[in-house]
């Protein structure tokens, strides 16, 4: 049996986040994972490679369909998928030995196995040498979430599989289904579209992008469409499975599809089956998540949940937040997580991006407010860079004019919603937000111009 002061379970981003801040504060903490590579699902098959994925095959697509309009020539263009595929592996497994450098610059002791809860608290950790035990007074649970299933989808890990498979694939699919046009979906419908795939993106709503503002999403819809996803919303699949070298997607109402993939994206569910939590008092709702108070500690005294196990959307940045809130809490006695300031961004092309309230969701509370848009058409920087599609809109209290909300579909969103957010967690105005002066010429003037726009004074409009 070994002692330590804190039991991380889990080294995704919000487990190791957790488990090194913990030891900052001067913890002895033990970080156990199942994998051999650290990171998590967000690493090893979720947000890093899809990344990679997405921007190699946004350079192919740029080299043989938009270059010409800079003015340079190239000759024949190919597609080399195993040099493309080697490069994301190669980030991956360069990440993964970074968090394993960070965990041991701050002597964070890591256990690989598969951990579950003992009869009186302690930890076992099953691994390749047998079974050990482990003990501390706090545990915190960071376990993430695994692809959610759907009835009549039948997953082989081949030719219908789930984004794990479809990150790896050797060969480009001439046709595709996806199932969920949510984040992963579209994400990955992207790569695969521009690889040369023809893509149908069936969704059971009427909308793309559940959750995400409805204009924003009916803007992004249009200019995905352009690019060549193939949408059939309202499309509730009643089955799916490999059928000789194809595959075979029945939906309600529908004549049944055959294509080469199938892709299920229909969101994600808590990673905590095998942790043995019911055996030892701790409650999960009817989605599987553990329930837990604002200091993240379940109805177990000394044990701690946080990230995809626990409700909220399932966003690496935000495990981390509450990783650091909850340890800090621990320690100190507090720890702070503002949920109304976390973004969210799809990294399609253009990207997609969020934080606050969205307009559905003001007018259902009652809440009044101002908005003010501003198209990526008119900036500069986005005719520039050749890619001017899609919007910037802000919702401000119409009383107070303080930020509620922010939404963008267009150039580099998400790395424009970081001034947003940022104007959330302090309470700004779109006053304060409008007479910030913002370089020329950029992309973050569009900001600017929004927030100028809630006041019905944009200058280039």
């Amino acid at each position: 049996m070994t002692q330590h002061d804190l039991i991380v379970l889990g080294a995704g981003p919000g487990g190791y986040v957790a488990a090194i801040r913990a030891a900052q504060l001067g913890l002895d903490v033990a970080c156990v994972e199942k994998e051999k590579v650290l990171g998590g699902t967000c690493l090893r098959v979720g947000c890093i490679p899809s990344k990679a994925l997405l921007e190699s095959s946004e350079r192919y697509h740029q080299t043989r369909k938009s270059l010409r309009t800079h003015g340079v020539k190239v000759g024949s263009v190919e597609l080399d998928l195993k040099t493309m595929m080697r490069r994301k592996d190669g980030t991956v497994r360069t990440l993964a030995k970074g968090i394993e450098g960070l965990l041991g610059k701050n002597k964070v002791a890591r256990y690989h196995g598969m951990a579950r809860f003992g009869s009186d608290g302690q930890i076992l950790v099953e691994g390749s040498e047998g079974t050990i035990e482990l003990r501390a007074p706090k545990v915190l649970i960071a376990t993430g979430s695994n692809s959610a299933t759907l009835a009549g989808v039948e997953v082989d890990g081949d030719r219908v599989g789930t984004s794990t498979e479809a990150l790896s694939w050797s060969a480009v699919p001439d046709t595709m289904v996806v199932i969920g046009a949510g984040a992963i979906g579209l994400e990955l419908g992207s790569v695969w579209s521009r690889l040369g795939s023809k893509v149908i993106v069936l969704e059971y709503l009427d909308r793309i992008l559940p959750g995400t503002d409805a204009e924003i999403a009916a803007e992004a819809q249009k200019i995905l469409a352009k690019q060549g996803l193939k949408f059939r919303l309202g499309s509730r699949v009643t089955a799916a499975r490999a059928e000789g070298d194809g595959c075979r997607v029945e939906c309600e109402g529908q004549e049944a599809l055959t294509c080469d993939r199938v892709l299920l994206s229909v969101g994600r569910v808590p990673n905590t089956e095998g942790l043995g939590l019911a055996e030892v008092g701790i409650e999960t709702d009817r989605r599987g998540r553990v329930v837990v108070d604002e200091s993240f500690q379940t109805g177990r005294a000394g044990v701690y949940a946080i990230g995809d196990v626990i409700a909220g959307p399932m966003l690496a940045h935000k495990a981390e937040e509450e990783g650091v809130a909850c340890v800090e809490g621990i320690v100190n006695g507090h720890g702070h997580v503002n949920y109304d300031a976390i973004p969210n961004v799809v990294y399609t092309e253009p990207e997609v991006a969020a934080v606050g309230k969205t307009e559905e969701e003001l007018k259902e509370a009652g809440i009044p407010y101002r908005r003010g848009a501003f198209p990526f058409m008119a900036n500069g920087r986005a005719r520039v860079l050749g890619h001017a599609e899609g919007k910037i809109k802000i919702l401000a209290h119409a009383e107070t004019d303080r930020i509620l909300g922010v939404h963008i579909v267009g150039p580099r969103a998400g790395d424009l919603i970081a001034e947003a957010a940022v104007s959330i967690e302090f309470g700004a105005s779109s006053e304060d937000l409008a007479r910030a002066c913002h370089a020329h010429p950029t992309l973050a003037e569009t900001l600017k111009e929004a927030a100028l726009g809630v006041d019905g004074r944009s200058l280039h409009l």
